[in-house]
């Protein structure tokens, strides 16, 4: 196997992956009947995202590296603040107390 062929294979690898995500966020949201974005959703755009750079990288392109990079930091701050908010829930705000109906 060519060098080429290998980084092509990366290339579409990253791709692949990142084209994963709609699918997994697709299928989610079907299945909850509502449009969700699973945490699964990230990882894959982060993962593919990071392979698509070094491709890019590879290519020497700066427009498609600029891109990658700056979407791999959304991605990762996504997670960040995900697993931030399940690592301390926010605490609940109690309901206001309720008055009982009024007589006539």
């Amino acid at each position: 196997m060519s060098d080429e062929t290998l980084w092509l294979l990366v290339g579409f690898g990253g791709q692949g992956l990142f084209f994963g995500r709609w699918l997994v966020q697709w299928l989610r949201s079907e299945r909850e009947k509502e449009s969700t974005i699973p945490l699964s959703f990230w990882y894959l755009s982060l993962i593919g995202g990071l392979i698509t750079l070094v491709y890019a990288v590879h290519r020497q392109d700066p427009v498609f590296i600029t891109g990658q990079a700056v979407g791999t930091l959304v991605y990762l701050r996504n997670l960040v603040l995900i697993h931030r908010a399940r690592s301390f829930p926010k605490p609940s705000v109690p309901s206001p107390p309720t008055r009982p109906p009024s007589s006539p």
